[in-house]
């Protein structure tokens, strides 16, 4: 499909939805894709299905902590560069980009790439969501390997890095972006059309459009917009999704640390809602617990929302005294696996408590 300026807005709004709180400022990265259209370019999204199996395919995004970005805003050409420095270095031209995760702003950097570059980009991402490291990919977890990859910031300066595995890419990759200020941008996981089509989460750029129409038409008709999102996710490959906590925000706790945002909120309770939630942050929402309990874990969603209108709000944006509700949602099989939980499951972070899904969370 040809993206239009006018679903900019639903695909970003979905596309925060879906980053759980990480994956950097969507807003930037629709002016970014907005600049790309008012230069003449146009965005073309294709299904999976519709890249041959020979095609070389370049994913593009944004690394780094979500906070750096509201005082270090992108140039724009950064990912462009990153991705024909590949081209350059392997000696072949992509006949796609795509996005690495869904979430944020990383849902747009590719649309700003294939706009620039005249690529199509392809309706699905390595994430299903977004992580905070890059080996935290369905690609790296189904057998594709990160490197070669390329780092660019805005002055044009850039990195090849070239690993014996996707552990090691990240930890020499998280130390580039830090001294390129604390957000950089990448190509990597450079792989074949028969590779997308067996690791990535498909479709996830029009379900993050889907997403975003189905609040903005809800409360266009006056309807509780985050009903309608718990009746439209069973007709998607996330099943299932549900309202664990609404209340007020009473403490916020972030900062950049180690080239990510770190932190933690805490929601009090309110109406029938008692306690206090917990949720701890990298980047993105990982763990929420009420009094102690576990309620919802990754790799499932844990998506804050405006109480009211059900805008979703990413981790940078959390302020004290926001009323919030925060709705927990099942992730696609893909990223249930055990070979998907031993790279981006409770343990990879640090966390005692085993995965449950949320629909077996009281």
């Amino acid at each position: 499909m040809k993206l239009s300026r006018a679903d900019l807005k639903d695909l970003c709004r979905g596309a925060a939805f879906l980053g759980t709180g990480g994956g950097g400022n969507p807003y930037i990265g629709r002016l970014m894709v907005e600049q790309a259209m008012d230069l003449g370019h146009s965005v073309e999204i294709i299904d999976p299905s519709e890249v041959p199996d020979d095609a070389l395919v370049i994913p593009t995004a944004m690394m780094g902590a979500p906070t750096v970005l509201i005082e270090k805003l992108p140039r724009g050409d950064e990912a462009i560069k990153s991705l024909q420095k590949l081209e350059q270095f392997i000696g072949r031209k992509a006949y796609a980009t795509m996005p690495i995760e869904v979430g944020g702003i990383n849902s747009t950097i590719p649309l700003v790439v294939g706009a620039h570059l005249g690529l199509p980009v392809v309706d699905g991402d390595g994430m299903g969501r977004a992580f905070p490291e890059l080996q935290m990919e369905t690609f790296a977890v189904y057998g594709v390997p990160g490197t070669p990859m390329a780092i660019s910031n805005e002055y044009g300066d850039c990195t090849l890095i070239e690993t014996h595995n996707n552990w090691m890419m990240e930890w020499l990759a998280r130390g580039v972006a830090i001294r390129m200020g604390g957000a950089a941008y990448i190509a990597e996981y450079v792989m074949n059309g028969a590779d997308v089509k067996r690791t990535a989460v498909p479709n996830t750029l029009s379900l993050a459009l889907k997403i975003g129409k189905c609040i903005r038409e809800a409360r266009e008709r006056h309807a509780d917009p985050m009903q309608a999102l718990i009746d439209l996710l069973p007709k998607t490959p996330y099943s299932f999704g549900k309202i664990i906590f609404t209340g007020k925000i009473v403490d916020i706790k972030r900062e950049t640390r180690a080239g990510f945002a770190q932190g933690r909120a805490r929601i009090q309770g309110t109406d029938s809602w008692q306690g206090l939630m917990e949720i701890e942050i990298q980047n993105e929402n990982l763990i929420a617990r009420v009094d102690g309990k576990v309620r919802a874990i990754v790799p499932d969603l844990i998506c804050v929302l405006d109480n009211e209108t059900a805008e979703p709000i990413t981790t940078e944006e959390l302020r004290y005294g926001q009323r919030v509700a925060v709705m927990a949602v099942a992730v696609p099989p893909i990223m249930r696996t055990p070979e998907a939980l031993a790279v981006f499951g409770p343990k990879a972070f640090g966390f005692d408590h085993p995965f449950t899904p949320i629909e077996q969370l009281g």
